[in-house]
């Protein structure tokens, strides 16, 4: 039987681009870990992939995740979107690649292990650990120490 997991997630940029971060809390049982990291340079969709991606690569057994979620961008990504865009090769219907291709490549390759449910929730409502996630986020933006290569390599 696979554990469960409750996964709250939320990306978060001081200005798009400019500094991120994102935060992931994730619970088993009675369990809490937290994860968090900020960036001098990034995007909000960036951060928000980001936090999805820590959660599920933090996880070293499959797991049955339900991953709650503000960010219709990464929800309606891996739902609605992924699976065109793979049978497409990685391109829009422009043809052009996917925009943060390698986070959503990381993404599909985390997702094989575990059994996912998405939620999506608005954001700034009250719902207790989206906020906590948001204040988190909003810190760890505002003390960046990892550089975004992939993004600042994809702008030149």
């Amino acid at each position: 039987m696979l554990k469960i997991v409750k996964m709250f997630t939320d990306g978060s940029c001081l200005g798009n681009p400019g500094p991120g971060g994102y935060a992931v809390i994730l619970r088993y049982k009675f369990n809490e870990k937290i994860l968090t990291a900020g960036f001098y340079l990034t995007t909000n969709n960036r951060m928000e992939l980001m936090a999805v991606i820590s959660g599920l690569e933090f996880l070293k057994t499959p797991c049955s995740v339900k991953i709650i979620t503000d960010s219709l961008y990464v929800k309606k990504g891996i739902i609605d979107w992924m699976p065109i865009w793979k049978k497409k090769k990685w391109k829009t219907t422009n043809k052009k690649n996917v925009k943060n291709i390698d986070l959503w490549l990381r993404i599909d390759n985390a997702l094989k292990n575990h059994s996912v449910e998405w939620l999506w929730i608005k954001a700034h409502i009250g719902h207790l650990e989206n906020e906590k996630c948001d204040i988190i986020a909003r810190k760890s933006a505002k003390q960046p120490s990892i550089n975004d290569y992939y993004y600042e390599k994809s702008k030149f």
